[in-house]
């Protein structure tokens, strides 16, 4: 098989992690990098890879686009990238607009829209219990170090004031209201409220958590709720534990998880897949 062409749509530390992969991989190719400042990728990339106006993305003849850049990539471009290769759509916050969802839904009919794990554990465990109807509550539960956060509005605010030794519960809530709040943040909360399809981004709820001691990690929470039977309720949670630089917005073991979701992507048709 010929190897995948990939687009790129991002050059901050995930998207050079994803283009050295796509440079080095035998199964990928290389297709087209983008970066708001094409001037950056000048003195990293030959000029054939440097994609300079994204409206120009299928004269690379990409077979997947790749957004790792800001959710407001797949807002404007989203629809676009679908009509010219299989989506891959690193930022799902943007995907908590419904007017974003529906259209790329509508959009996805001869590609498909892929949605990255990322940070979820058992994201097709909570896909298979969707679609039986089994999936009765999904809670994610994101605790980080303050410098960790990149937020907007009252939580911004909320977090400067985190110190000390104490945590501070930012945020409680459907993850809906929660993504345009914490876009870089949440993204692994959006990618379960499309696993948990017949949640939906206001009955998935997420809780953001602000602990000033937790320098060195980034901790998931995943709880699910199934079936009651017997008068007992089915129910599974996982915690994982993800190494982080201080400061660091992405966990260290979320790039490898990218790359994997970014090699499983694709050729599976129209609609939205997990990957």
């Amino acid at each position: 098989m010929a190897p995948k062409r990939i687009g790129i749509v991002g050059y901050g530390h995930l998207g050079q992690y994803l283009t050295q992969a796509a440079l080095q991989r035998d199964d990928l190719d290389l297709a087209f990098v983008w970066n708001r400042t094409s001037t950056a990728l000048e003195s990293h990339l030959e000029n054939r890879y440097i994609c300079r106006d994204l409206d120009e993305c299928g004269e690379y003849s990409p077979d997947l686009i790749v957004e790792v850049a800001h959710p407001v990539i797949t807002e404007k471009y989203g629809a676009q990238f679908l009509s010219v290769a299989d989506y891959m759509v690193g930022s799902p916050t943007a995907l908590a607009s419904q007017t974003v969802e529906e259209a790329l839904r509508v959009a996805a009919t001869s590609h498909g829209l892929y949605v990255p794990a990322g940070a979820l554990w058992g994201a097709e465990d909570i896909l298979k219990m969707a679609d039986r109807g089994t999936l009765k509550a999904l809670k994610v539960t994101m605790t980080k170090h303050p410098s960790s956060f990149k937020l907007k509005g009252d939580l911004e605010v909320k977090n400067a004031q985190v110190c000390g030794n104490e945590s501070v519960i930012l945020y409680d809530g459907p993850v809906r209201g929660l993504c345009p709040l914490a876009p870089n943040n949440v993204n692994t909360m959006a990618a379960a409220a499309i696993a948990a399809h017949n949640l939906g981004f206001d009955g998935v709820q997420g809780s953001l958590i602000s602990n000033p001691l937790l320098t060195d990690w980034h901790i998931v929470e995943v709880e699910v709720t199934g079936p009651e039977i017997a008068g007992k309720n089915f129910s599974v949670k996982t915690t994982r534990n993800n190494p982080a630089d201080p400061g660091a917005v992405t966990g260290t073991a979320t790039y490898a998880s990218f790359l994997s979701s970014m090699v499983r992507a694709g050729g599976r048709g129209a609609g939205v897949h997990l990957c």
